[in-house]
């Protein structure tokens, strides 16, 4: 459902991390030469014999069909030495299949690789013969998993940006940083912006953000200026605008786009949702825990001392602040994953850093290793 012009900037993405792979392994291990990984031992620079033991022949995925960009999570694999066995989305086979493909012609050994499209039985039955496994999914996905060694579960992001009060009176600094959080990428990624947070003003900046992103008009997919992806399936867009719909009418909730038109589209094959800026009187409305695949955000009005608690897991945590005190519990906070300090959109990540979890640690266990 991506406009073609987005299909082609995440395509890039893929295509920075194999030509930078170097960079990212490095990254990746902190430094470690990588011939440790593949004989399981070695010695440091510094003199240490250290040990890493692989602990799966194959990573399993069970892939999506959101986005091209999410199989840059798993393309440093191959490098490492460890098999692939893929479950592709069942509408997005085609990212899997190109990148094996070049794998392949590149002189990777086309049996380290495997390509499984298949129903819903297809990615249960991978992940049980591989003892590791990358998932991704919505927050049932999750806490399925949650606490398996063996699973490495993507879900919803709740990526959020707050705003501390040493800043806030001057918001419309950072006007620019909240919109593209919220609708690049069609506003349909996990390190998309579903909530920005802020002691005060937050009327005020839910109205501008509204003005900016609320007239966006649905546009063909090979339109280059089209900023709206399409649900390819049009019954479960109309599902998820019926839950939109019912989180507009809570109470203490305003819709700051309801001037904006029609936001529900539905053709017979797929749909379009226009955005949605809604205004939450307090962290307790139950739409400041929401998250879409299209542009929604929650403007939620919360005192600071109270934001790091109230607003739960995230994934992208981008605060806007120069609070040393705040930075510094910002940083102890262990319900935000990637943390950016300044105003740093959350969709921009820096591919040096590690996403939900260190691929390394996760195929590769770290243990004594003793030569007399």
């Amino acid at each position: 459902g991506l406009p073609e012009h987005m299909c082609r900037a995440n395509m890039k993405k893929n295509a920075f991390v194999l030509a930078n792979m170097e960079e990212i392994l490095d990254a990746l291990t902190r430094g470690l030469p990588l011939d440790i990984l593949a004989r399981g031992y070695g010695q440091e620079a510094r003199g240490v014999t250290v040990s890493y033991q692989a602990q799966a022949n194959a990573l399993g995925a069970v892939l999506p069909s959101n986005s091209p960009g999410v199989h840059t999570l798993w393309l440093p694999v191959i490098p490492l030495q460890i098999g692939l066995m893929l479950k592709p989305g069942s509408s997005e086979p085609w990212t899997p299949y190109r990148a094996v493909s070049a794998f392949v012609e590149a002189g990777i050994p086309a049996e380290s690789m495997s390509i499984y499209p298949g129903g819903h039985d297809a990615g249960p039955a991978i992940m049980s013969a591989c003892d590791r496994s990358m998932i991704f999914g919505g927050a049932p996905t999750v806490q399925q998993y949650h606490g398996n060694p063996r699973v490495q579960a993507h879900g919803p992001g709740f990526s959020k940006i707050l705003l501390g009060d040493d800043v806030v009176d001057n918001w419309e600094q950072y006007l620019d940083v909240m919109v593209e959080s919220v609708i690049i990428n069609g506003g349909r990624s996990c390190i998309n912006c579903s909530g920005i947070w802020a002691p005060r003003h937050t009327k005020e900046i839910a109205q501008a953000i509204a003005e900016r992103i609320g007239p966006t008009e649905v546009k063909p997919a090979n339109d280059p200026e089209a900023a709206l992806a399409a649900f390819t399936n049009p019954d479960m867009a109309e599902a998820v605008w019926g839950m939109v719909e019912t989180d507009i009418e809570e109470s203490g909730v305003t819709d700051m786009t309801a001037g904006y038109g029609q936001k529900f589209h539905k053709q017979e094959r797929y749909a379009h949702i226009r955005p949605v800026v809604l205004h939450c009187e307090s962290p307790e409305c139950e739409a400041t825990k929401k998250e879409y695949m299209f542009p929604f955000v929650s403007v939620v009005e919360c005192p600071q001392d109270q934001m790091i608690k109230k607003i739960e897991y995230t994934l992208v945590g981008t605060a806007i602040t120069n609070d040393e005190k705040w930075i510094q519990q910002l940083t102890d906070a262990v319900n935000i994953d990637r943390l950016n300090i300044g105003p740093l959109p959350t969709n921009r990540l820096n591919w040096l850093q590690p996403h939900e979890g260190n691929l390394i640690e996760f195929l590769f266990r770290s243990r004594a290793y003793q030569v007399a």
